[in-house]
């Protein structure tokens, strides 16, 4: 394998620290912001940010089953409810764009669920953790260097 560097611009990091420090403070629900980076992180995957997040919804009170059902939630129906239902469908479609725009019925079904401030943090908390996963992914940092 390719040697690979680890550094990160200081500055670049602490751009994008402010950024989810900020949608996650605005959306004012710890537990479903967890869920939607976890979500985020599996779907691009990335495994810092895998160990990371999953560390942190354990300490947000996240129980194993929800957490383990997480990427086959559509068909866990119980496990999550509207608000979250809504938010992983949102992630998804901001996260996996090789099929286009994030469709009406995706967008509205969120904005039935958040207000527009609610809605605008999310979209910012999913934007930041999409950056995050590409600046490790690219840089391939291996999970297990994140303590909380």
């Amino acid at each position: 394998m390719t040697a690979r560097t680890q550094l990160l611009d200081r500055e670049v990091g602490k751009a994008l620290s402010a950024l989810s420090a900020a949608a996650k403070k605005g959306l004012g629900d710890p537990v479903l912001a967890e869920l939607v980076m976890i979500r985020a992180s599996q779907l691009n995957h990335c495994a810092f940010c895998l160990d990371m997040h999953l560390a942190l919804a354990r300490r947000n009170g996240v129980d194993e089953e929800r957490l383990g059902m997480l990427a086959a939630w559509e068909e866990a129906e119980d496990l999550y409810d509207g608000r979250e239902r809504a938010a992983l469908a949102l992630t998804e479609a901001m996260t996996v764009l090789t099929d286009g725009f994030v469709s009406d019925e995706v967008y509205e079904g969120a904005a039935k669920h958040f207000a527009d401030g609610e809605l605008a943090h999310l979209i910012g908390l999913i934007t930041a953790i999409n950056g995050w996963n590409r600046l490790m992914v690219s840089r391939r940092v291996a999970p297990g260097g994140y303590t909380p």
